[in-house]
């Protein structure tokens, strides 16, 4: 590729980029409160809309699916809310921008999970990994393994959050 082709419009589907610079997500671990974006994210993001499309930070579905402190979520009305300020600014600057949503499955703590329960996973392996929680780095948790039942719900949420 041509270094003007990669500064020209390029069609996504139904979307036209305005060129074809693509932020990566970048976990940032800076949500407010409620885990929703601050007025901050919004400047973030809105500074970098000359990119063709920006592709946010991981961003959580459900409170179960948080495997990192700080990290947004999109499944409450306040996460809703906050996100429209962050695609707006980026709107209002002329950028695209695409979120990234997760579950992040058995790499998560037990301090991030609701009551305090295990993380779920397709088996209760533990990850050979860390976590960031309570302002440090630190083993994830044992998870338990997902029942067949449970699936509907993830997928229902992941649904969900894509509409929010």
């Amino acid at each position: 590729m041509s270094e003007k082709a990669l500064f020209e419009p390029y069609a996504l589907g139904n979307l036209t980029l305005t060129n074809r610079i693509v932020m990566a997500p970048l976990t940032r671990n800076r949500a407010g409160a409620g885990l929703a974006p601050t007025d901050l994210t919004a400047t973030y993001y809105a500074q970098r809309a000359s990119a063709g499309l920006i592709i946010t930070e991981a961003t959580q579905i459900s409170p179960q699916a948080q495997g990192y402190q700080d990290t947004p979520g999109l499944y409450t009305p306040e996460q809703i809310a906050a996100w429209r300020v962050v695609t707006d600014a980026v709107h209002a600057e002329g950028g695209r921008i695409f979120v990234q949503l997760w579950h992040v499955g058995r790499v998560s703590h037990v301090d991030l999970q609701p009551g305090g329960a295990a993380p779920v996973a397709p088996s209760a392996i533990r990850a050979q990994t860390k976590t960031f929680v309570n302002n440090a780095f630190t083993d994830v948790s044992e998870p338990r393994a997902l029942e067949l039942s449970e699936l509907p719900g993830i997928v229902n949420d992941f649904r969900q959050a894509a509409a929010n």
